[in-house]
């Protein structure tokens, strides 16, 4: 049985104008700013959880979402 492996989550909250790329139910205990407004959050054994993206429709096109080349189910 593969284990469970949950869906990453898109948020964006249009009062902040701010995109949370979720990919862990995990708490962030550590965030780093790889870049002005894009930080990475990791889980207390350094594994990435999220990205916030702050500012996000000035850096990306969020009117669409396009999936390329992803599995309908992922293999571990």
């Amino acid at each position: 049985m593969k284990p469970q492996i949950p869906a990453m989550k898109l948020n964006y909250f249009p009062d902040t104008d701010s995109l949370y790329i979720d990919f862990s139910k995990r708490p962030s205990v550590e965030s780093q700013e790889v870049s002005e407004g894009v930080v990475l959050d990791y889980d207390g054994e350094g594994n990435l959880v999220g990205i916030d993206i702050d500012h996000a429709s000035r850096k990306l096109d969020l009117r669409e979402l396009v999936k390329n080349h992803i599995p309908l189910e992922a293999e571990a």
